[in-house]
């Protein structure tokens, strides 16, 4: 077995990673990453995992604002790994996470739960019942 190195063109996490990133001289070091998630329709509600490794329940914070669901979390390396040795190769993501969903108007914004296990944050939103119209009879005067 053999590491693709990270600046590889045949690596293709960082491709897709960074395709539609704007440029900027480190992008591995900018303000934000977006963390990895799945969506999942299910028949009564939608859930959405997202991995956040090496963050803390406490440091994780998820909003909703104009239907709008926004995630954000913070990893931090801690000072003793910062004193110890030198970095030969650096892969593990520091810093803070970000991403928003467009909830629409399909989902109950009051009654959204969250769950932390195992560094996977898993969200359940509620699907709001859509009425189907009744047929409704019209007496002829």
């Amino acid at each position: 077995m053999s590491l693709i190195q990270r600046n590889n063109p045949f690596d293709l996490d960082r491709f897709f990673d960074n395709f539609l990133a704007p440029p900027s001289s480190n992008n591995e070091m900018g303000s934000f990453f977006a963390p990895r998630v799945d969506i999942r329709d299910k028949d009564d509600h939608y859930e959405i995992t997202a991995e956040l490794p090496g963050v803390n329940k406490e440091d994780i914070h998820v909003h909703v604002k104009d239907g709008v669901l926004t995630l954000e979390a913070e990893s931090s390396q801690t000072q003793q790994e910062e004193k110890e040795g030198r970095v030969i190769r650096q892969e593990r993501r520091y810093g803070r996470y970000l991403r928003s969903f467009d909830l629409g108007g399909d989902v109950h914004d009051d009654d959204i739960n969250a769950a932390f296990k195992d560094g996977v944050l898993t969200l359940t939103a509620p699907k709001v019942k859509q009425e189907e119209p009744q047929p409704r009879r019209i007496e002829i005067q």
